[in-house]
């Protein structure tokens, strides 16, 4: 005998309640089912993406992360200091493309691990002066300014993209899910093109003098690389690019249009050696330059409070 309308209506309410039930922890937990060293390390990465997409979205447009799309900033601090920049037509379409692939980096890692709040960032004209007086070893004047014109942008993003280039190549070997693979590699290809394409705009212009300072585009570069190799404290992970010609066994050759090894293979940097290039200090435990309050998520906090204890 068939059971009466409203037994049927009460086990389908339910069997929908315990359904949802089931579901609603998959749903919840979803970002949370990644190893945790895969997790700490897709969110470490943020870090740089959110510089990368600050400077290059202001830098060509004149507006942030807050405008394009809020939500990914997640309630962080606007950047200090970060501004439109002079540039050409044709460089502020590359870097204006640089900026929307940023913003799809973030998106990609926010959907998939559950990620953090943007941190405080210093974009200031200050900040990038004080690094190329510390790459120089001495005060450049007028200070370095990378807002003004096409040549000093580039040299300028030539500072930051390579380094979570190495990030990403750093932590590929360590990740253990094919989910994390598969998202580093897509992150790396695209990191990896970006920084081709500021190599291939400053190599054509290599030793062209940099106004007012006197010195080549390609003495830039050897100096910034050579200031990233010191602060990082683990080695020649960085080349300019002009090499010496017996450096790393190259044979003839003193054009280094793309970085690499003997093997042509990129460099890795751990998440200790990028704090103690974009900090600026050379200690992981110090925050500074790029990073006046340090970087967030588990890895970049855990450094911090060891400088506390």
């Amino acid at each position: 005998m068939a059971p009466p309308p409203s037994a049927t209506i009460g086990q389908m309410i339910t069997s929908v309640f315990l359904l949802l039930l089931l579901l609603a922890p998959v749903t919840q937990n979803a970002k949370s089912m990644l190893p945790r060293t895969d997790r700490e390390l897709l969110e470490f990465s943020l870090n740089l993406e959110y510089l990368e997409a600050e400077f290059f979205l202001h830098g060509s447009m004149g507006r942030g992360l807050d405008h394009i799309q809020s939500g990914l900033a997640d309630g962080g601090p606007r950047p200090i200091g970060a501004r439109i920049a002079n540039l050409s037509p044709m460089v502020r379409n590359i870097i204006m493309q640089f900026a929307y692939q940023e913003v799809g980096h973030i998106r990609a890692i926010k959907s998939t691990v559950p990620g953090f709040s943007r941190p405080l960032l210093d974009l200031s004209v200050k900040s990038f002066a004080k690094v190329i007086n510390k790459a120089f070893g001495r005060h450049l004047f007028p200070p370095f300014n990378p807002y003004a014109n096409d040549l000093n942008y580039v040299l300028a993003s030539y500072i930051i993209p390579y380094v979570g280039l190495t990030g990403y190549v750093g932590a590929n070997p360590i990740l253990k899910s094919n989910t994390s693979r598969k998202l580093v590699a897509g992150l790396l290809g695209v990191e990896s093109g970006q920084d081709a394409v500021i190599r291939t705009l400053l190599y054509e212009r290599a030793t062209l003098i940099v106004v007012p300072y006197g010195i080549t585009v390609a003495e830039f570069t050897h100096k910034i690389s050579k200031l990233r190799n010191k602060l990082g404290r683990a080695g020649l992970k960085d080349e300019g690019l002009v090499v010496p010609t017996y450096l790393l066994g190259r044979g003839v050759l003193t054009g280094n249009v793309l970085a690499g090894n003997t093997n042509s293979l990129s460099f890795g940097r751990t998440p200790k050696e990028i704090l103690r290039i974009v900090y600026g200090s050379g200690k992981e435990q110090v925050p500074g330059g790029f990073f006046p309050k340090g970087g967030n998520g588990s890895i970049a906090k855990s450094y911090l409070k060891k400088k506390k204890s």
